[in-house]
């Protein structure tokens, strides 16, 4: 099988094309800028350019393309790449392949859990609607962009990401340094819920939705056991043997990161992977303390 990558050199990207080419497929990197005397793919998001190499079809797409949302504080500037990077990107990638004379059988393309809000109170799953605030907005219109593929014909998915757990990355590879000397702590009151996947699982997941091929839309990749910022707390704790009192207050990663802090850091999403369960996939890491164990 053949499969392209977008964002391939990224955190979750360099873990999928690992997991892939160790299964035998061969993985092309969509590369940025012009090489079109080195690389089959590539493209200029900025500048609305792409380039296929026709003579290679490609099987799968996997599109990760998008800067940072925890990069910094959402300023009107911040807020045009986050979506340019992911929105713009998107559209040109979808249409592209949708006009391709022997066209991808599908397309998998990066969403979040963000799509439900920041501030969810019930369980949240694959039928429910969008939530509000900047990150719900940013969600939709990212997973909107993929209708060019699925106009055409590609089975489209919309990969809905909770927040992907790793000592290589992610919040979690951010907060080990910090829990490993003793500071870490809840944030606020610790109630809010958190909605996670272990980076290993990522490259079964996807091996999951190619092999099945009556799942199209949106799919959450989550664990079926989300837990709360006070366990998460707890749970680091007890692995690494350091204390856990401190507490981060709310209204200073507000102050400090305005929108950024209400809709990310401090964010509470139950979402469930109801179409994963639904077609029969098994988690190889369902609790958090067994992802910690793989990882600390």
């Amino acid at each position: 099988m053949k499969i392209l990558i977008t964002g391939a050199s990224g955190f979750i990207g360099s873990e999928l094309s690992e997991y892939f080419k160790i299964a035998g497929h061969q993985v092309f990197p969509m590369k940025r800028g012009d090489n079109r005397q080195k690389e089959p793919f590539f493209w200029s998001p900025d500048e609305g350019t792409i380039h296929f190499d026709k003579t290679k079809p490609i099987d799968v797409v996997i599109n990760l393309a998008g800067e940072n949302l925890s990069a910094g504080r959402w300023t009107k500037s911040r807020k045009d790449k986050l979506r340019n990077s992911r929105i713009q990107s998107t559209e040109i990638l979808s249409k592209k392949i949708a006009s391709l004379p022997q066209k991808p059988k599908l397309l998998i393309s990066a969403s979040a859990i963000g799509f439900y809000g920041y501030n969810t109170i019930q369980k949240v799953d694959e039928n429910s609607p969008p939530g509000k605030g900047f990150l719900a907005e940013l969600c939709r219109h990212w997973e909107l962009s993929t209708r060019p593929a699925a106009e055409s014909g590609i089975r489209t998915v919309n990969l809905r990401l909770g927040m992907v757990f790793s000592f290589k990355g992610g919040i979690l590879g951010k907060l080990l340094p910090i829990f490993k000397f003793g500071f870490g702590g809840r944030i606020g009151d610790g109630k809010q819920m958190m909605s996670w996947i272990g980076l290993v699982e990522m490259g079964p997941i996807i091996d999951f939705i190619i092999a099945k091929e009556n799942i199209y839309g949106p799919v959450n990749a989550v664990s079926p056991n989300p837990l709360t910022n006070n366990e998460f707390t707890r749970i680091l704790g007890e692995k690494l043997k350091k204390p856990v009192r401190l507490i981060v207050p709310k209204f200073l990663l507000i102050q400090r990161f305005g929108e950024m802090a209400r809709e990310l850091i401090l964010s509470s999403t139950h979402a469930i992977p109801q179409c994963l369960i639904s077609n029969g996939y098994k988690f190889k890491i369902e609790n958090f303390s067994d992802c910690a164990d793989i990882y600390l």
